[in-house]
């Protein structure tokens, strides 16, 4: 697999555009979608603010939901995680 480096500025821009892509298969675009979410939450740290952790929680939902409109079941499963 590619390694594939995102700038950590979050765009909803490029969850859509990774959406949409045609040429490359469903499990590919949920490990690029996965991968953006890893990225946000490997880069807090003990000195992030709470209005920061809660940006990053909010980014993640946006993820998770592009997620269900490839695969519903898993994206679901993300959602419903996050909220326990």
């Amino acid at each position: 697999m590619k390694q594939i480096v995102f700038c950590m500025d979050f765009n909803t821009e490029t969850i859509d555009k990774i959406i949409g892509f045609k040429t490359i298969k469903n499990k590919e675009k949920i490990n690029r979608l996965l991968e953006i979410d890893h990225l946000q939450y490997c880069n807090l740290g003990l000195d992030s603010t709470k209005s920061q952790k809660n940006n990053i929680k909010k980014n993640s939902r946006y993820i998770y939901r592009a997620i269900s409109k490839i695969n519903y079941k898993m994206g679901k499963r993300f959602l419903h995680h996050q909220d326990k």
